[in-house]
């Protein structure tokens, strides 16, 4: 054998394993069984959370993320998330962006531009308590009908907030009926004109210190939005303005809403998530 063959030799010899471990890791990436309890037909929803802030029992982001990937995966949507603002290739195969986090209006030009591009394909947005707060109401507005001014007083701090359903005939608001929750109202808002927003429900905003002269307003607390951006496609958005409290999140009432509302944005069938039933799990030998 000739020396000048070795080199020649060693090269493909490489080749072939790097190429075998590429077509090895494509075939168990292909070959990965689906969790059993997961609907491969599902709608796509991206929990974007964030840190923790406030109090013990408030603002609890994290957990939402956890908690809600498990109750959505149960409700038969495929469930994706993180603790920042998602990128462009994050919401490409989205159906629904939820946000809990707060001051969710500061965005980067990135983090805006796949904001928009997702919007102008028709993604649906769901904005829970604080999300809709930053330094551009008037812009985010345009996104999910109404937004509020970072470090203006334009809230009640922990009240009893006493919800009127104002339209009941609603298929989001099934169920829901006119009860009092200890949370957090805003008011002072920035609300979208044309076209605007769909009034769920409203609440009296309570007499605290911070709500000052604005006790006794009556102030939506809970609504959809329906837009067509510029040169895009027709968009949905649902707005929960409560969340202060994390354990509201757990009231049956407010969680069937929420999967409704999740349903909505998505252009799916209103009760799509909460109606679903998880195929029965064949008994298996154990391991």
């Amino acid at each position: 054998m000739k020396p000048v063959n070795i080199p020649i030799v060693r090269i493909s010899l490489s080749f072939f394993l790097m190429a075998s471990a590429a077509y090895l890791s494509a075939q168990q990436a292909t070959s990965a069984p689906r969790p059993s309890n997961q609907n491969p037909n599902g709608m796509h929803v991206y929990l974007q959370a964030g840190l923790k802030t406030h109090q013990a029992g408030q603002h609890d982001y994290p957990q939402f993320l956890a908690d809600w990937s498990k109750i959505l995966t149960e409700h038969g949507a495929i469930v994706d998330g993180s603790l920042h603002q998602p990128s462009a290739a994050e919401l490409e195969n989205t159906d629904v962006l939820v946000i809990y986090k707060g001051d969710d209006g500061y965005m980067s030009d990135s983090t805006r531009q796949a904001l928009e591009t997702f919007v102008k394909r028709g993604g649906g947005i769901v904005s829970l308590h604080d999300s809709l707060c930053g330094p551009d109401p008037a812009y985010f507005a345009t996104l999910v009908g109404g937004a509020k001014k970072h470090g203006e007083v334009n809230y009640t701090l922990g009240a009893d907030i006493p919800y009127t359903i104002v339209d009941k005939a609603n298929p989001i608001m099934q169920g829901m009926s006119d009860i009092t929750i200890f949370d957090e109202a805003f008011y002072t808002m920035t609300w979208a004109k044309d076209p605007e927003v769909h009034v769920l429900a409203t609440a009296v905003i309570p007499g605290t210190p911070s709500a000052g002269k604005h006790k006794g307003e009556v102030v939506p607390q809970i609504w959809t939005y329906e837009h067509t951006p510029p040169g895009g496609q027709p968009a949905r958005a649902f707005v929960w303005m409560q969340g202060h409290t994390y354990a509201n999140f757990a009231n049956p009432q407010i969680q069937a809403m929420l999967l409704r509302g999740i349903a909505w944005a998505g252009k799916q069938p209103v009760d799509e998530l909460v109606n679903y039933k998880p195929p029965v799990r064949k008994a298996t030998t154990p391991y």
